[in-house]
C-alpha cells in the first residue's frame, strides 16, 4: 500500500539532525526533533479520542508558527481525523472581517472542534458561537487527560487535510486533499533534491503553515527525508526580512521558497549592516512562486545579494496551486532561469505570443553578463530609450518580458485551452488546465464548484498563459484580467511598474478596470498604498510618478489613481491582494484603512468573544449537550 503522511511521521526521528528548528525574534532557536513531534502528537490524539473525536472528522487548527501547531496537526492525523489549518488573526485592525471569514471556513469545513493557541482563542468566540463546532474551541492544554493514542494507518484515499485556497478572486474554497495526493506531491518534491556524500539538503522557511507552500512544500518533504526544517514566523519576516536571509546563512539551508513579494521586500528593507557575516553560498534553490514573478525583482535580488555569496542560478521561478497540492511546474534546477520578450500588441489584441527584441531570450543566472540577472544592462539600455515623449509607443515596441516558470513536474501534463475547452497550439494564450498525481478530491461541500474545476482528470486552474518550447509562461488570472480598448492586459505588470518608486509600499498596489455605466470605454484604476516611511515630497510626487511609470512600462494611461494608507487594500489569508474585492469596496465607498489597534479595541474584541463563548455554552446546556 502506498505510504501516507502518517507513515512519514512514524518513521522519522531516526537521524540526529531530523526535526524542526523554531527561530524567534531574538534569533534564538528551539529544537524539536521529529521523535518529539510524534510523541506530542500522540498525546494530543489521545486527548481528542477521549473527547469523542472520531476517524474522518475535521479538526480546525488556529495556531501561529510553533510547536503547538505540529502537535495539533499531526495529532489529528494520527487519530485518523482530518486537520483543517486556518490562519490566526494577524491583521488586528481587521478583526471584524477575520471573524466573518473564520466563521465561514469553520462552517464549510464542518469542523467538530477548534484547537487554538491560548492567546488566539480569546478572539475566536464569535466565530465559534456562529459555526457551533460540536466540541467547541480548546487550547491543547485543555484537552482531557488520556493515554497516548495508538496511531491510525489511514488508507491512501482517505483525506489528509482540508486546505483553503487563497481566495484572490473568489471566497476561499475548502480544497480536500487525500493522503495519496499529498504523498505524491511530497515524494515528487523530495526527489528533486537527492542527498549525496557531502551534501544533505535542508530547508528554511517563513511561509505560513496554514497554506500549501509552507506546509506541503516545506514541512512534508523535510518529514519524509527525516531532515532539518528551520522556521520563522511570517510576521517576523515581514517586520525584519533580514532574519530570513540570516537564518539561511547561519544554518546552511539549501532550499528556501518565497513569493515574489518576499524577494522584493528584501530589496527595500534589508540593509548592508543586517548582512554582516552572512554567507548565502549554501542557497541552491531560491524558489519563487505563489504570485506573478517579476523579472526586474529577479535581476535586482541576484545583483543585490551576490556579494554575500548568492548564485544567480539559485533563483527558480515555479508554478503551483492548492488544488494540485502545490507544485505543477519547476524551472530547470541545473540551469539558470530565463525570461523572453513578446510583442505586447499581439498578446493584448490577438492572444498570440510572438517573440521580439530586446532580448529574445535572456537567462537569469550564470556568469556576469548572462541571464535575467546578468543581462540587466541590455534591458536597461532598452528601457532607457523610453523618453518623456512617446512613452506609450516605446513601451509597445519594447514588448513584454515574461519569466518562464518551467516545465511540468514528473507525472504532470499541461493543456492550454480556449473558452470552449479546445486545446490551443503553442504560443497561443488560453486557460491553463493541468493533470497530475496530486490533484484534489474536490471542494468540500461544493459539488457544483468541483464539477466546474475537475473534468475527466483535468483541473481548470483559472490561470491564463501559453506554452513556448514546452515551458509555461503565465499572463495572469482570468478573473483579474484588465481590458482596455478591447485589449487584454495583466494587472501584475501595471502593479510591478510602480513597486520600486519612492514612497510606495512594496507589493501593495492593485490595478483593476471596469466599464462605468454610461461611459464610452473602460476605466483603468490603480490603488497604491503609501510607505509608512514616505516623506512629504515623495507623497506629493507619487501620483505623477506612478502614471509615468505605468505608461513607460506598459503603454497604458491610468485614469484613476488613489494613494492609500498602509493596510487599506484587502488581502487573502496568505497575504495576496484581492483585486476584485478592492474594486467592489471602492465602488461601494467602503475602501477604508484598518481601524487603529489600541488596547481598548483589543479589550473590546476579547469582551465580545468572551460573551459569545458564554452564549454558546448556555445554548448547549439548554440543548442538553456537554
Amino acid at each position: 500500500m502506498p505510504e501516507t503522511v502518517n507513515d512519514y511521521l512514524l518513521r522519522a526521528g531516526r537521524l540526529a539532525d531530523g526535526g524542526l528548528r523554531l527561530v524567534d525574534r531574538a534569533e534564538q532557536a528551539t529544537w524539536m526533533g521529529w521523535g518529539e513531534v510524534r510523541e506530542r502528537a500522540l498525546a494530543v490524539a489521545g486527548g481528542l479520542r477521549e473527547l469523542g473525536v472520531g476517524r474522518g472528522e475535521r479538526v480546525a487548527l488556529v495556531f501561529p508558527t510553533g510547536g503547538e501547531f505540529f502537535a495539533g496537526f499531526f495529532g489529528a492525523l494520527l487519530l485518523g481525523a482530518v486537520p483543517v489549518p486556518l490562519y490566526p488573526p494577524v491583521r488586528l485592525g481587521r478583526l471584524r472581517e477575520y471573524v466573518v471569514r473564520t466563521t465561514r471556513m469553520l462552517s464549510v469545513s464542518g469542523a467538530c472542534i477548534v484547537l487554538a493557541d491560548a492567546r488566539v482563542r480569546r478572539f475566536l468566540g464569535e466565530a465559534v458561537a456562529a459555526a457551533r463546532p460540536r466540541y467547541g474551541c480548546r487550547a491543547l492544554a485543555d484537552l482531557p487527560a488520556a493515554a497516548p493514542a495508538e496511531p491510525v494507518r489511514p488508507r491512501p484515499d482517505d483525506l489528509a487535510l482540508v486546505q483553503f485556497s487563497s481566495g484572490t478572486t473568489v471566497a476561499p474554497k475548502a480544497v480536500a486533499l487525500s493522503h495519496r495526493a499529498v504523498a505524491a506531491q511530497t515524494e515528487t518534491l523530495s526527489g528533486l533534491w537527492p542527498d549525496r556524500p557531502g551534501l544533505r539538503h535542508s530547508c528554511a522557511s517563513w511561509l505560513p503553515l496554514y497554506h500549501d507552500m509552507g506546509l506541503i512544500g516545506c514541512v512534508f518533504p523535510a518529514l519524509l527525508r527525516d531532515a532539518t526544517l528551520t522556521l520563522l514566523p511570517p510576521e517576523l519576516f515581514v517586520a525584519r526580512p533580514a532574519l530570513w536571509l540570516r537564518a539561511i546563512g547561519r544554518w546552511g539551508a539549501t532550499i528556501s521558497p518565497a513569493p515574489n513579494f518576499g524577494y522584493s521586500l528584501c530589496l527595500t528593507r534589508v540593509a548592508d549592516a543586517d548582512m554582516e557575516g552572512v554567507d548565502l553560498s549554501c542557497w541552491r534553490a531560491a524558489l519563487n512562486g505563489a504570485e506573478p514573478v517579476a523579472p526586474a525583482v529577479l535581476r535586482a535580488f541576484a545583483a543585490r545579494f551576490a556579494r554575500w555569496g548568492l548564485s544567480p542560478a539559485a533563483l527558480k521561478p515555479v508554478y503551483g496551486l492548492s488544488e494540485a497540492a502545490l507544485g505543477v511546474t519547476f524551472s530547470d534546477l541545473e540551469q539558470p532561469c530565463h525570461s523572453r520578450w513578446y510583442a505586447r500588441e499581439a498578446l493584448a489584441r490577438e492572444g498570440v505570443a510572438r517573440r521580439q527584441a530586446p532580448g529574445a531570450e535572456r537567462e537569469s543566472g550564470g556568469a556576469a553578463g548572462a541571464g535575467v540577472a546578468g543581462n540587466a544592462a541590455r534591458a536597461n539600455r532598452a528601457a532607457g530609450a523610453v523618453g518623456a515623449a512617446g512613452r506609450a509607443g516605446s513601451a509597445a515596441e519594447l514588448g513584454r518580458e515574461i519569466v518562464s516558470v518551467g516545465r511540468p513536474l514528473p507525472g504532470f501534463r499541461l493543456s492550454i485551452r480556449d473558452p470552449h475547452g479546445r486545446e490551443l497550439p503553442p504560443c497561443r494564450v488560453g486557460r491553463l488546465w493541468v493533470s497530475g498525481p496530486s490533484l484534489m478530491e474536490g471542494y468540500l461541500g461544493d459539488p457544483e464548484g468541483t464539477a466546474r474545476a475537475l473534468r475527466d482528470g483535468w483541473l481548470d486552474t483559472g490561470d491564463l498563459g501559453f506554452l513556448d518550447d514546452g515551458e509555461l509562461y503565465l499572463t495572469g488570472r482570468a478573473k483579474d484580467l484588465i481590458i482596455v480598448r478591447g485589449r487584454n492586459h495583466s494587472p501584475a505588470e501595471v502593479e510591478q511598474a510602480v513597486d520600486a518608486l519612492p514612497g510606495v509600499r512594496t507589493g501593495c498596489s492593485v490595478a483593476v478596470s471596469w466599464l462605468p455605466e454610461g461611459a464610452a470605454g473602460e476605466v483603468l484604476a490603480l490603488f497604491v498604498e503609501r510607505s509608512r516611511h514616505a516623506t512629504a515630497d515623495e507623497l506629493a510626487a507619487l501620483p505623477d510618478a506612478c502614471r509615468e511609470a505605468v505608461l513607460a512600462a506598459t503603454g497604458l494611461a491610468v485614469d484613476r489613481l488613489l494613494v492609500l494608507a498602509p493596510g487599506t487594500l484587502p488581502r487573502t489569508s496568505s497575504g495576496k491582494l484581492q483585486r476584485s474585492e478592492t474594486l467592489r469596496l471602492y465602488l461601494a465607498g467602503g475602501l477604508e484603512p484598518p481601524a487603529p489597534v489600541t488596547a481598548l479595541r483589543l479589550a473590546q474584541a476579547m469582551a465580545r468573544s468572551g460573551m459569545a463563548y458564554a452564549r454558546w455554552r448556555f445554548a448547549r446546556r439548554e440543548e442538553g449537550l456537554p
